[in-house]
C-alpha cells in the first residue's frame, strides 16, 4: 500500500499567484512571528490589552528566536503552495530549536485546537498557548511529536534529509519541503543526506524539496557555507545533483509584498520544475534529473530589533536564542520587548475575542491537506498490518528428526528467504535498508523478488547486480541514513527492517536515543498519534564472529544504549537474542507484527546449530526464557547443583558444548536460554517481565547460575539486581578482548569459551573436589591456543563438537552447512 493521495498532486497553476494570497501569507507571517515571541516571552497579557508590565514577561526565558522567522516564512508560503496546487505535503523542519514556528503553524491552521482543546481560539485559549511553551508542565521547545504535522523533531542537527527521503519511499503523490539549517548542514548525517536524490525514483516515490536556511550563524559563530563565495556554494549543489535557486531577502528595506512576491514566484517557478520532472517520469526511464534545491539566505533572527544595546542583533549570532534576556528584569529591555512585539501589529490579526481574524488564514489549505492534519505526518492513520506468509512453511523442520542441535546453518539467510516473501505479499509497502551490507548479512533473498534502488547510472548486469531505477531494497554506506530512511518510512505508515555489522550500529546510538524519545512521549501522552510499525534493527556480524576482521569490528555495546530506555513500562525498546534460525524466524514475526518500538535483533550470520523446533522457540520467545529440559541433567530445582544459562548463538554453543562435558563428570544441571533480555528485567522495571515467581522458577531459589551472555555482562547484572537469588549468578560475556584470530581464541580470551566455563561450573559446584579436573581444563585452553598460533585454525576437538543428543541421518552426516560467501566486508 502507499499513502492515500490527497487532493491533486503535482497540477501547475495556470495563473499566478494572487495578491489576494499573498496578503494573506503577509498576515500568516506576522501572526505566526508574533505567537513565536509570545511563546518564548509572555506568559499573561498575550495580546497586551491590559496595561502591559514586566510581570507579564515570563520568569524564564527559554526558547530560539533566531531561525524562527525564516520558517514562519517559508510555512506560510508552503501552506499558499498547497492550496493552490492542492499538494499532499509534509513539512520537515530541520532546524528543530524553530519550535515556536511548528506550534504556531498548527495554531493557524487549527489543528493544535483540534488536538488539544484546551487551547481555544480566544484570548485565554492564547494565554494557555504562550505560557505552556518551555515551561514547567508544558510541552518541548522543539518541533517535537506533541506538534501535529511533526515527524521529525530535529533536536539533534543532521536527519532532516533522511527522514525527508524516508517518508517519500513509495508515496509517489508526497511532497516534502525539508529545511535544513545551515549549522545542520555542517553535520557528517547532513552532509551524506544530500546524496539520497541518487536512490529515489521520480516515478514511484514522491519530491524532497531541500531548503537551505542559509542565516549566517550557528549559536556563537558563522556558518560554513555562509562564508563561501555564491559561485563555489553553487557549483557545491550542482555537485551533488541539484539544480539551485537561491533567494536573498531581509537585508535592505525592501517592501514586505515585494518580497513575498519575489518568493511566491520562484516558488512556482521550482514546483513547475518539479511536475516537469514527476511528468516525464511517468512515460518512461529518463537520466536522473537535477532535482531543484532552494538557498534562502535571510538574516538571523529576521524582524527583531536590529540593535540592542548598541550590539547588532539582527543577521548576528546574538539573535539565536533570546535576543532579550533580560525582558522581565529591566525595563529599557522590557519597551523594546513591547516595540518589537507592536511591530507585527497584533490588532490587524485578532479581533476583539483574541480569535484569529478570518483574512489572516483564508488562503491556507483545508481538511487532510493542512500541515498539521495530513495522515502521512500521523502514520499510524494510515499504517495497515502486514500480509505475512505461514511462518511454519520456512522451519528448519531437521531439529523435529534428527534432535535438537541438528546442522549448521545460518539464521539470517533463512530470515532473508522469510523477508523476501513479504516483500512478494507487501511490494509497495516494506523495504530492506542496509550499508552496503544486506547481502553480506544474508538477506540477499529479496533480490529474488525486488533490486536495490538506484538512479546513478550503471554498468554491465554482470558487474551491476539486481540494481534499477525500481525496488524495494535501499543501501548507502552509511548508517544514519540508513536509520533516517526507515524511521521517515515507518513514521509516514510502512515497514521495514535495517541491517547492519553489530559493532558500527553504535555510529546512530543517538539516533536510536533520539526515535525512543519520541516513542516514549508518543506512548505516554499524545493518544492522538496513532501506533506506527516499529523500527527493526538487525544487528549481525557480531562480536563472536568478527574474529577475522578483529578489535575494532568487535562490539555488543549498542544494548548497553537501549537498556537505557527501557525502564517506565513504555514498552518502546525490544532486544532479543536469536538462539538459531527457527528462533529467528519467531523474533521476525513478532517484530514485524509490532508497533511503537526499536526491536534490535541480535543473530548470528555463521553457520550454526539449530536447537529448536519452531514451536518450541514461539514458546520460548512469549515467555522470554525457558528451560531446555531435554537438555538438562537434574529432573528437578532440587536435583540442580549448577544451572546453566546462555543468552545468543555463541553464547548458546559454548554453554551447550560445556554441558556435554559436564555430563561426563556426572553433574546434575539444569539448562536455560533466555531470548528476550527484558524479560530479566524487574516487574517493578518492566510490567511485561517474568515475575520473581517465574524467574525463581526457572533459575531455582538458591543453586549457582553460570551465565554465558552475548555481550557485556554488567548488563544482565543492571537488570538483575533486585531479583530474588541475584548473587547466585556468575556472568560470562564479552570483556572487551579480542583481535583477529580464531572462532576458539575469541571465546577464549574473553573466558567465555567451553573449557573454561566447563571448569567454572566445576569450581561453583566443588572447586576442591574437581581440582584435578579444572587443572586440565585450564591446560586443554592453552594447548588449543597453542594450536591455533602454530596451525592457523582450531584445535579439532573444538571445531569438530556436535551435540551429544543430535541423531546422525541416514549417511551418517549430522550437518547440512550453507553457503558462506559474503563473510568479510
Amino acid at each position: 500500500m502507499t499513502s492515500p493521495v490527497i487532493g491533486t498532486p503535482w497540477k501547475k497553476l495556470d495563473h499566478p499567484v494572487s495578491e489576494e494570497a499573498l496578503e494573506g501569507v503577509d498576515k500568516y507571517w506576522r501572526a505566526a512571528n508574533y505567537l513565536s515571541i509570545g511563546q518564548i516571552y509572555l506568559r499573561s497579557n498575550p495580546l497586551m490589552k491590559e496595561p502591559f508590565t514586566r510581570e507579564d514577561v515570563k520568569h524564564r526565558l527559554v526558547g530560539h528566536w533566531g531561525t524562527t522567522p525564516g520558517l514562519n516564512f517559508l510555512m506560510g508560503h508552503i501552506n499558499r503552495l498547497i492550496a493552490d496546487h492542492q499538494q499532499n505535503t509534509v513539512f520537515i523542519m530541520g532546524p528543530g530549536h524553530g519550535g515556536p514556528a511548528g506550534t504556531s503553524q498548527s495554531y493557524l491552521d487549527g489543528t493544535y485546537t483540534e488536538y488539544y482543546p484546551k487551547i481555544t481560539k480566544d484570548e485565554e485559549g492564547l494565554q494557555k498557548f504562550f505560557r505552556q511553551f518551555s515551561y514547567p508542565g508544558g510541552i518541548p521547545s522543539h518541533f517535537a511529536p506533541e506538534t501535529p504535522g511533526s515527524i521529525h523533531e530535529g533536536g539533534e542537527l543532521g536527519y532532516a534529509l533522511s527522514h525527508a527521503f524516508g517518508a517519500v519511499f513509495n508515496n509517489p503523490s508526497l511532497f516534502v519541503p525539508a529545511v535544513v539549517g545551515d549549522g545542520e548542514a555542517e553535520t557528517g548525517p547532513l552532509a551524506t543526506g544530500w546524496q539520497s536524490n541518487k536512490l529515489v525514483n521520480p516515478r514511484t516515490d514522491g519530491i524532497v524539496l531541500p531548503i537551505l536556511h542559509l542565516n549566517g550563524y550557528k549559536i556563537a559563530n558563522p556558518t560554513i557555507l555562509a562564508r563561501i563565495s555564491d559561485e563555489e556554494l553553487h557549483d557545491f549543489f550542482r555537485g551533488m545533483g541539484y539544480n539551485p535557486y537561491e533567494f536573498v531577502a531581509g537585508f535592505d528595506d525592501e517592501d514586505h509584498m515585494s518580497i513575498h512576491r519575489r518568493f511566491a514566484d520562484l516558488l512556482e517557478t521550482v514546483f513547475d520544475e518539479i511536475c516537469d520532472i514527476k511528468a516525464a517520469a511517468q512515460t518512461n526511464d529518463v537520466d536522473r534529473p537535477f532535482y531543484p534545491m532552494i538557498i534562502f539566505r535571510t538574516p538571523k533572527g529576521w524582524t527583531c530589533p536590529k540593535f540592542i544595546d548598541g550590539k547588532k542583533t539582527e543577521g548576528s549570532w546574538r539573535a539565536h536564542q533570546v535576543p532579550l534576556a533580560s525582558a522581565r528584569d529591566t525595563e529599557a529591555h522590557f519597551q523594546v520587548l513591547k516595540g518589537w512585539l507592536e511591530s507585527y501589529k497584533p490588532e490587524e490579526l485578532f479581533d476583539e475575542k483574541g480569535a484569529l481574524r478570518p483574512e489572516v488564514t483564508a488562503f491556507m489549505p483545508e481538511g487532510d491537506l493542512r500541515i498539521g492534519a495530513n495522515p502521512n505526518a500521523n502514520g499510524g492513520l494510515i499504517r495497515k498490518d502486514l500480509k505475512l506468509p505461514t511462518l511454519d512453511d520456512y522451519e528448519v523442520k531437521e531439529v523435529k528428526e534428527f534432535g535438537h542441535g541438528w546442522g549448521q546453518l545460518e539464521a539470517t539467510r533463512r530470515l532473508g528467504v522469510y523477508t523476501r516473501d513479504i516483500i512478494k505479499l507487501n511490494p509497495d509497502d516494506f523495504r530492506i535498508f542496509g550499508p552496503d551490507e544486506t547481502a553480506s548479512n544474508r538477506l540477499a533473498a529479496a533480490y529474488e523478488v525486488t533490486n536495490k534502488q538506484w538512479d546513478n547510472g550503471y554498468l554491465s548486469a554482470l558487474v551491476d547486480e539486481h540494481m534499477a531505477v525500481t525496488g524495494q531494497v535501499t543501501e548507502q554506506l552509511s548508517e544514519h541514513q540508513m536509520e533516517g530512511f526507515i524511521e521517515g518510512y515507518v513514521l509516514t505508515g510502512r515497514h521495514g527492517i535495517w541491517s547492519s555489522y553489530e559493532s558500527f550500529v553504535h555510529v546512530i546510538d543517538s539516533m536510536l536515543n533520539q526515535h525512543a524519545k519520541w516513542l516514549e512521549a508518543t506512548v505516554r501522552e499524545i493518544p492522538w498519534r496513532k501506533p506506527i510499525s516499529s523500527v527493526n534493527l538487525l544487528v549481525s556480524s557480531h562480536v563472536w564472529r568478527q574474529d577475522h576482521n578483529g578489535f575494532s569490528h568487535q562490539d555488543p555495546g549498542v544494548v548497553s544504549v537501549l537498556l537505557n530506555k527501557t525502564f517506565h513500562n513504555d514498552h518502546v525498546i525490544g532486544i532479543y537474542f536469536a538462539t538459531d534460525a527457527n528462533m529467528l524466524l519467531a523474533i521476525a514475526e513478532k517484530a514485524y507484527k509490532s508497533t511503537n518500538k526499536i526491536n534490535a535483533i541480535i543473530a548470528g550470520k555463521q553457520p550454526a546449530a539449530t536447537w529448536l523446533s519452531l514451536d518450541e522457540a514461539r514458546a520460548e520467545l512469549e515467555k522470554g526464557a525457558a528451560a531446555w529440559d531435554w537438555a538438562s541433567t537434574a529432573k528437578s530445582n532440587d536435583e540442580v547443583q549448577v544451572v546453566l544459562a546462555a543468552a545468543g548463538d555463541v553464547p548458546t554453543q559454548e554453554i551447550m558444548a560445556a554441558a556435554d562435558k559436564l555430563k561426563g563428570y556426572g553433574i546434575k544441571f539444569k539448562v536455560v536460554n533466555v531470548v528476550d533480555l527484558l524479560s530479566l528485567q524487574t516487574p517493578a522495571e518492566n510490567n511485561e517481565a517474568m515475575s520473581d515467581e517465574e524467574f525463581t522458577e526457572l533459575f531455582t531459589a538458591d543453586k549457582p547460575v553460570l551465565f554465558a551472555y552475548h555481550s557485556y555482562p554488567r548488563e544482565v547484572k543492571s537488570l538483575l539486581f533486585d531479583r530474588p537469588g541475584h548473587e547466585n549468578f556468575n556472568i560470562h560475556g564479552y570483556n572487551e578482548e579480542g583481535s583477529t584470530t580464531t572462532p576458539y581464541d575469541m571465546v577464549r580470551v574473553n573466558d567465555m569459551d567451553r573449557y573454561e566455563l566447563t571448569a567454572e561450573a566445576l569450581r561453583m559446584v566443588d572447586a576442591d573436589k574437581y581440582a584435578d579436573e579444572i587443572k586440565k581444563l585450564e591446560d586443554f585452553r592453552q594447548e588449543a591456543f597453542q594450536f591455533a598460533v602454530d596451525k592457523g585454525y582450531d584445535h579439532p576437538d573444538y571445531t569438530d563438537w556436535v551435540w551429544s543428543g543430535v541423531k546422525t541421518d541416514k549417511a551418517g552426516a549430522v550437518s547440512a552447512t550453507a553457503a558462506t560467501a559474503g563473510d568479510n566486508e
